[in-house]
């Protein structure tokens, strides 16, 4: 049989060789093996190695040429979508429908109310979820996509504004748009010519560059981020605060500076957080004793049996507001070079304590 390259023919276990645009079995699906399943020979490594480059570099190149071409008309579409009084509604159908649903995610994600909708269910009763107050932002290069086209004389009727995202601006959702956004591009990376490749990079970042300037124009900031990424860690990071996780009440170790350094210690193996405040009756703090201070008096005392803990303490400790954001304790014990700190209110009263420990279980860390 004459020889054909690894991606031509593929064999069974069953002994069977198959072709290209011959029917495969279903049964044989799972069963699929490459009949050379050796690795890439130097100069098939080097080849495909050269083309991973070239799709890199044209596709870098497509992103270029957007910022070279952007023009006025990437200003009337954000006036549209920074004033508009409803959502930004994202469609596309296949590739493009994936870069849209991407497009609709961040916009979402960074201050602007957007969801996807797929053309073909929006002809079948979703158009109903939008309102005349939305924008919609349809994605097709050809600019001919026959499922988007069905909807947009709907959305005239509508009354909705319509943001087209093509690469042909003589195309029929080009003229129809309220406002047409052009990505030009040189050529496909892919080397057949027919993967939609350079086209869809450069459209995901015509939509990330409309997305990060509404985040602009709104003031969106890190801390509104995290509102909207609650479960990340960056949303941990920006939302937790000390008086989420701070030990207070009856886990908070803390005793006069009267007592003896015996009943400290006591406290301390109670609480189990590795140190205790040390506060007036009042409540005011005085100081604090930790693990470490207990290894530094039992190397300069002999018998301390009639110590008491205001003798030994480290008066003025570092502490923490409440109020403060966890992530702000992670970086005083770093800078200090501390393991845990004392929380206090504005006259120094002692609310509660945190170790590192707390901080990693609440995920800040």
């Amino acid at each position: 049989m004459k020889q054909m390259s690894r991606q031509m023919i593929f064999r069974y276990n069953t002994g069977h060789e198959f072709h290209p645009g011959k029917a495969i079995p279903r049964s044989m699906i799972d069963t699929l093996q490459p009949i050379d399943s050796q690795p890439l020979r130097s100069e098939e490594a080097k080849r495909v190695m050269e083309l991973a480059r070239t799709v890199l570099q044209i596709e870098a190149d497509a992103v270029r040429m957007q910022a070279k071409w952007l023009n006025d008309t990437f200003i009337d579409a954000l006036n549209l979508l920074l004033h508009t009084q409803g959502r930004v509604v994202v469609s596309g159908i296949g590739k493009s429908g994936h870069i849209a649903r991407k497009i609709a995610a961040t916009l979402a994600s960074t201050g602007t109310p957007a969801f996807f909708m797929h053309p073909a269910e929006a002809t079948h009763g979703d158009l109903g979820m939008m309102t005349r107050q939305d924008v919609m932002i349809a994605i097709s290069h050809s600019g001919e996509s026959h499922e988007l086209l069905t909807i947009v004389p709907l959305l005239k009727r509508h009354g909705s504004p319509l943001i087209t995202i093509t690469g042909n601006p003589a195309s029929t959702l080009a003229r129809e748009a309220t406002v047409h956004l052009h990505v030009r591009i040189e050529k496909e990376a892919c080397p057949l010519g027919l993967a939609p490749t350079a086209s869809t990079t450069a459209t995901l970042a015509l939509g990330d560059a409309l997305a990060l300037a509404l985040l602009d124009l709104r003031g969106f900031n890190a801390e509104d981020f995290a509102r909207t990424h609650p479960g990340g860690a960056l949303g941990r990071r920006l939302l937790i605060r000390v008086s989420d996780i701070m030990r207070h009440g009856d886990a908070l170790p803390h005793v006069q500076r009267t007592a003896p350094l015996r009943e400290a210690l006591l406290e301390m193996s109670r609480k189990g957080l590795g140190l205790t405040a040390i506060t007036q009756p009042d409540g005011t703090l005085e100081g604090i004793y930790t693990d470490g201070d207990l290894r530094r008096t039992l190397d300069k005392e002999e018998d301390i049996r009639g110590v008491t803990i205001g003798e030994v303490m480290t008066p003025s400790p570092h502490t923490i507001s409440s109020h403060e954001l966890a992530a702000t304790a992670v970086a005083l014990m770093e800078e200090k070079r501390i393991t845990a700190l004392l929380v206090t209110d504005e006259q120094n009263r002692l609310l509660g304590a945190l170790n590192m420990h707390d901080l990693m279980r609440a995920g800040v860390v």
